[in-house]
């Protein structure tokens, strides 16, 4: 049973990614986006929201089964936000009027992209689906997936240096090459191309906050030094597009419409975008890395405190005897 819910989460997920970016690539041009009107515009495609409904079914019944099998220790509240956050974002950015103008305006599709990169990727980890799983099927295929989470690919693969090179190769490779004009244009790309932004995200934020089993585990100080460090890659390529003195994605200039920013113009605001925000995210990433070491120093400090208490106490009882 928990094979086929696994099953129908991972095509869920391949769904969910590729499906709206096939049928944006292929739609018309929408038209000026108005109020109220806009708010309206979404794409409701059949496959996307089929897929998003088993993801969230998914989780549901895994929570569900955790809680049956472990009454005392259901899943956590916050761990059940986390996902349904994680999952809200991908439906505003594969389903809202994001997606409907993403082939339009680059700047929308900037937002696309750090929704799925630096909203929905860090929620699901927080979520820990892997630990839920591993709750929640039985204990033969519970050792199986523990094995697999420690093999050899997955340690290179969650590697914090390697993740960190994957997130900003991914980020540059893709802006500042033709697969992203190629994405725009080629349905098959720009499946390709919502997965891997998403993947990459994934790994770069699991060594940070991702609440499951895995083979690496930072300190705290080295988890706000690995995020100081991606803010000025981020800025960096946020000011490379912004500044940009030509279009770098020529189907931007091929689309035909009356209204909204000039496709410089429409560059610059999604540079600035990926500027602002992304630096903005990481700041929060780096808040919430603080107060968990904060958090966690605390409870040293308790257990500490309480074991003094306990020797003090006991060696009370020894000099009253």
């Amino acid at each position: 049973m928990h094979r086929r819910i696994l099953s129908v989460l991972a095509a869920s997920a391949l769904a969910v990614v590729g499906w709206p970016g096939i049928v944006a690539a292929q739609g018309a041009v929408p038209p000026e986006p108005e109020l109220p009107e806009v708010l309206f515009a979404w794409t409701w495609e059949p496959l996307a929201i089929i897929g998003l409904a088993c993801l969230g079914i998914g989780w549901l019944v895994l929570v569900r089964t955790v809680e049956r099998r472990h009454p005392r220790h259901p899943v956590p509240a916050r761990r059940k936000w986390a996902f349904w956050g994680g999952l809200a974002a991908l439906v505003l950015a594969l389903l809202s009027p994001i997606d409907t103008y993403a082939d339009v305006l680059l700047v929308v599709h900037m937002a696309q992209h750090l929704l799925l990169m630096l909203v929905a990727a860090p929620l699901l980890l927080l979520a820990a689906p892997m630990t839920t799983v591993l709750r929640a099927v039985a204990p033969p295929s519970r050792k199986r997936l523990v094995s697999w989470l420690h093999s050899r690919p997955v340690r290179i693969l969650a590697f914090p240096l390697l993740a960190w090179m994957v997130f900003a190769a991914v980020n540059w490779g893709w802006h500042f090459s033709d697969l992203y004009n190629q994405a725009l244009e080629n349905p098959a790309l720009h499946v390709v191309e919502h997965a891997v932004f998403l993947g990459a995200a994934l790994i770069f934020w699991f060594p940070v906050i991702g609440a499951d089993p895995g083979p690496w585990r930072m300190p705290h100080p080295a988890r706000l030094f690995y995020l100081f460090l991606a803010m000025p890659q981020n800025s960096f390529l946020g000011v490379a597009i912004m500044s940009a003195g030509v279009v770098l994605y020529p189907h931007y200039a091929s689309v035909e419409r009356s209204w909204g920013p000039t496709p410089l113009e429409d560059q610059a605001l999604a540079g600035l975008l990926m500027w602002t925000v992304g630096d903005v995210a990481f700041l929060v990433g780096m808040g919430l890395v603080v107060a968990g070491w904060v958090s966690l120093e605390q409870r040293r400090t308790a257990r500490s405190d309480a074991r003094l208490d306990a020797e003090m106490a006991a060696a009370g009882r020894v000099s009253a005897d």
